[in-house]
């Protein structure tokens, strides 16, 4: 039985929210979004094997509007993962745990994400 004169612990929504707590749950969000994008994935790799109809359908669906958005958003999320993979490795040795830098290299890992994400597209679409 549990003890009412315990403390509660503290809900999220009882701290204000911080650069930190919002990368880390872009983070995640990102992480779950690469998960159904490797589904994504493996269904067009699936359709090859399956015939030139299944490809078409499928071809057809990655290059409409909803489509390419997806694979956009796709694209953004695996390059800012990566980014804040990195970030998350400096802190395994102990590198950048201060408010200040925390904050600072955050807003690289996003931006430099932004710029991969950018230049791929651009690299793709342009040729």
């Amino acid at each position: 039985m549990a003890n009412s004169d315990r403390p509660l612990s503290p809900h999220l929504l009882a701290y204000r929210w911080g650069s930190s707590m919002r990368m880390s749950l872009i983070h995640r969000m990102s992480g779950v979004i690469l998960s159904f994008g490797t589904v994504a994935l493996v269904g067009w790799l699936v359709s090859i094997i399956a015939g030139h109809d299944t490809y078409s359908v499928v071809n057809y669906l990655f290059g409409s509007a909803f489509g390419l958005f997806a694979l956009f958003g796709w694209t953004f999320c695996f390059f800012y993962h990566l980014c804040n993979g990195i970030r998350h490795m400096g802190w395994d040795v102990g590198k950048g745990f201060g408010k200040q830098r925390a904050y600072q290299n955050g807003m690289l890992g996003l931006i430099i994400a932004i710029i991969l994400t950018g230049g791929l597209w651009v690299f793709v679409l342009v040729g």
